[in-house]
């Protein structure tokens, strides 16, 4: 089977110095024009969830496709909407979001409203509604809830899956088959613990998925409609199974698949026979995902994006592998990801994005063959203004292979940022548009991204090569990526910074404690800086005991040795200059953090340039603060490695 990889230009003219900064900041950190898009099953209406000028609102708007007319739908004054379902031709429901900081986009909260497309009939299916004086509340259900599958032989019904928060001592998972025109609900599936579950097309749970005292995986399956669970074969699955998706005899299964920590690799699975056949796979990186051949068909193309993007078309003459490939010629250099399908599979919703392209969507008529645009996400910023983000891959210290992007306009040695995600576990960076590192690159900084290890993507093995290794082996693979990139000219080794959100943050200042000399300066956002303190304030340590076993497990115990790796604790060996930024209402790297090491610093004499946001959490989400933020990293870089930033060593 052939692998398609996307055709990446090799490099781009050099831009002079005065046309570096022409692009403003806020066009970086403005709103899109809708978080989502979804296509209804008769192909005659789109879905968007549309945010408001101010942002501070998101709304539902459904637009007919022939005529243009579009019906607003509003859930409350400063309320968002997210995860968009259609559940029938003229039925919707969608979750209440709130803003999540970092990626200043809405998130669930795990209650789901439904409405039809006049916005009529309008009600809570799943959340919690407390009484009034007068009124007792229609709705008590303390959990989460998503749409775990439409039933689209059934219109206006929907699969809930409920984690429920006061079932016993830990969450426990309900399935609920939901009547999203009346609220009308069935419970189908309950067990006495959090479950995840996968679910042929008629609905029935096939695939149950939970977890031992120990956090292994524990799988179970029906082999046929109706029957108890049992154990799943290891012939089907040895340690995990998911983004399962049945073929119309709900017996034939294709699914990603793990045997032990290995990456995930494709697989076609006859349940009754037991037996599996392999599709696709890499030895190296995971499949990320499936493409599907319509509504409810099975799948013709699987992704991969731990490394070098790619995809691999498993039936070379279908329909679909056709059309998407040809999409594909039409939009050179960019990624073709089919989003929806109408019921007849005529109409056919999909994106086209890239690294300099933060996306745009269509609907293709397969008969009339045509393609109708939709929207731009983000219409203010032009391709061909900003920068390529190359995927790169290097051997670490002990002979590790990495990947990672190096984002930069031009050739040549460049002043470089050294930006780590957060996480660090299971968390990973992929080829795409990032607004951060387009606007540094727009000012003429490269940026270096590395999937060190405990990055996901690269199968559970490469994960846990990372446990236990926050001030260790992560920021060894970090360190010997900007040797890499010094080594091939990409960056001038006199002007290379550090900056990170959240772990980034933490790396930001642990790295110039490692490492003395490699940097010139480090901006800290919304990090952690003093781990043993994190143990006491992080909201997500007390959640459940898996919570505090996987921080046990990730991080360790001993905080005489976490303290050891904390930048905090460690303020007098960081010889560079400062930049620390934090929301005030930050709960996940609680304020606390950004005041030690403030604290810290200025104890052993330092200056910090300092930016709080009153209002911000764990990350800004405003568009005039991520901007303000922008504006003064811009400033902060501009002095120690900008073109006028004296030379290292002055």
């Amino acid at each position: 089977m052939r692998h398609f990889f996307f055709a990446l230009t090799a490099s781009l003219a050099l831009l002079p110095a005065a046309h570096a900064q022409t692009i403003p900041a806020e066009q970086f950190t403005k709103r899109p024009e809708a978080w989502e898009v979804e296509l209804s099953p008769s192909g005659e209406y789109i879905a968007l969830a549309v945010p408001s000028k101010d942002g501070m609102e998101t709304s539902l708007e459904v637009t007919n496709l022939a005529t243009g007319k579009s019906q607003v739908m509003r859930f409350g004054s400063q309320q968002h909407v997210s995860n968009i379902h259609w559940t029938a031709d003229d039925q919707l429901v969608v979750s209440r979001a709130s803003l999540e900081p970092l990626k200043a986009r809405p998130v669930s909260l795990g209650e789901l409203y439904s409405t039809n497309i006049k916005a009529k009939n309008q009600d809570i299916l799943f959340g919690f509604v407390p009484d009034t004086e007068t009124k007792r509340g229609k709705r008590k259900d303390r959990g989460i809830s998503v749409i775990a599958k439409v039933l689209h032989n059934e219109p206006g019904m929907a699969l809930v899956d409920f984690t429920c928060w006061d079932c016993g001592e830990e969450p426990d998972t309900v399935i609920f088959k939901v009547n999203t025109r009346t609220g009308e609900r069935k419970e189908i599936e309950r067990g006495d613990r959090l479950a995840s579950y996968q679910f042929d097309q008629g609905g029935e749970p096939r695939f149950r998925t939970t977890w031992d005292e120990n956090d292994e995986p524990v799988l179970a399956y029906r082999k046929n409609k109706g029957d108890p669970w049992q154990p799943l074969p290891k012939s089907i699955a040895g340690r995990l199974i998911y983004s399962v998706r049945f073929a119309p005899d709900n017996n034939t299964v294709y699914a990603l698949v793990t045997d032990a920590l290995e990456p995930a690799q494709a697989y076609k699975i006859d349940l009754k026979a037991g037996t599996r056949m392999k599709l696709a796979g890499d030895p190296d990186v995971a499949v990320s995902a499936f493409l599907y051949s319509g509504l409810d068909g099975i799948p013709f193309a699987v992704t991969y994006d731990a490394a070098k993007p790619a995809l691999q078309y498993l039936e070379p003459n279908s329909e679909w592998t056709k059309l998407h490939s040809g999409l594909m010629a039409a939009f050179p250099g960019e990624m073709v990801s089919f989003r929806g399908f109408s019921r007849d599979g005529n109409k056919v919703l999909f994106s086209v994005w890239s690294d300099r392209d933060p996306g745009s969507y269509y609907v293709y008529d397969r008969t009339a063959r045509k393609a109708q645009k939709i929207i731009d996400y983000l219409p203010g910023l032009k391709a061909e203004e900003l920068a390529q983000t190359r995927p790169i891959e290097f051997a670490s210290r002990d002979g590790q292979k990495l990947f990672g992007f190096f984002t930069a306009k031009g050739s040549g040695p460049k002043p470089m940022i050294v930006m780590a995600h957060g996480g660090p576990f299971g968390i990973y960076d992929t080829w795409g548009f990032d607004e951060q590192v387009q606007f540094l690159a727009s000012r003429g900084y490269a940026v270096l991204q590395i999937n060190y290890r405990g990055s996901g993507g690269r199968g559970e093995a490469f994960q846990r090569s990372g446990w236990q290794g926050w001030g260790t082996t992560i920021q060894n693979d970090i360190a010997d990526g900007v040797h890499w990139a010094i080594a091939n000219k990409l960056a001038d080794p006199k002007r290379i910074c550090t900056s990170g959100a959240s772990f980034g943050g933490y790396t930001a200042l642990i790295q110039p404690i490692l490492n003395p000399g490699m940097y010139r300066c480090a901006i800290g956002y919304v990090g952690v800086y003093d781990l043993p303190l994190m143990l006491k304030t992080d909201k997500n340590y007390g959640i459940s005991k898996r919570s505090r076993r996987f921080f046990d497990r990730t991080l360790g115990t001993d905080s005489d040795a976490l303290a050891k790796i904390s930048p905090a604790r460690h303020a007098d060996a960081i010889g560079v200059p400062v930049m620390l930024i934090h929301g005030r209402d930050d709960k996940t790297a609680d304020f606390s953090q950004y005041k030690a090491m403030e604290a810290a610093l200025k104890a052993q004499g330092k200056s910090v340039e300092a930016f709080i946001a009153e209002g911000e959490g764990h990350g800004f989400y405003k568009p005039e603060n991520r901007a303000e933020l922008y504006k003064r990293m811009e400033a902060f870089l501009g002095k120690y490695i900008g073109p006028g930033a004296a030379p290292a060593g002055n």
